[in-house]
């Protein structure tokens, strides 16, 4: 399941990308006004779907405005498929075309497809409620206010919000935060996520939740 981001200024093709893409369990949030789109938190979503002709302000724009702030894929979806119009859309940070009109089967291959390759770190925040981890600077706010955590704490907490509802074990979460070879326990990292914990909640949040007998999860 991923987050989906629709932007077209006809709510008829909107209506037509939620359907499909929901076949596939994908949240879809769809916008008729690009400059919605830039008012949106931009972290809570994984690919992005955007017309090139709307009117006040084209997905070119759009795009150029979007990209230093969003590191997942953009898709245009455009009835301009002039190689000057591939070769401008591309060099600002698109990662492909989906012509119109489309079919259904072309779309939700080339989201999936481009949702398997998306390998990039994230740079920049990720964001949930009250709760911000500002990826550049190491850091966890709650509702604007900096946490103190260890660098161990947070790496957990940037660990497991990077894979929000998925479960992970104490294994897991050791090999990935501390390397295969650290010398701590699964016993060490429960030390640390209790801490982070309470650390958090006393701020006023609660993300990492407890699945028994698996592991931990971020809560979206």
């Amino acid at each position: 399941m991923a987050r989906i981001l629709c932007i077209d200024d006809e709510e008829a093709i909107l209506a037509v990308l939620a359907r499909v893409l929901k076949r596939d369990g994908h949240q879809v949030t769809g916008v008729t006004r690009p400059q919605d789109a830039l008012e949106l938190d931009l972290a809570r979503c994984d690919l992005i779907l955007t017309d090139v002709m709307m009117p006040g302000m084209d997905g070119f724009e759009l795009v150029r405005r979007l990209r230093p702030a969003f590191d997942g894929p953009i898709l245009f979806l455009t009835s301009k498929v002039a190689e000057e119009d591939a070769v401008t859309g591309l060099g600002l940070g698109a990662d492909d075309y989906i012509r119109k009109p489309f079919g259904a089967a072309e779309l939700r291959a080339k989201v999936a497809a481009h949702l398997r390759r998306e390998r990039r770190e994230h740079t920049h925040a990720l964001s949930f409620g009250p709760v911000r981890l500002n990826l550049t600077a190491c850091e966890l706010a709650v509702n604007g206010a900096p946490v103190a955590l260890t660098p161990t704490e947070y790496e957990i907490c940037a660990f497991l919000a990077r894979h929000p509802g998925q479960v992970f074990s104490r294994a897991q979460i050791r090999e990935a935060v501390l390397g295969w070879n650290a010398e701590v326990d699964d016993a060490a990292i429960s030390m640390q996520v209790s801490r982070a914990r309470k650390k958090i909640a006393a701020a006023g949040a609660e993300p990492i939740a407890t699945v028994w007998g698996m592991g931990y999860k971020w809560q979206a």
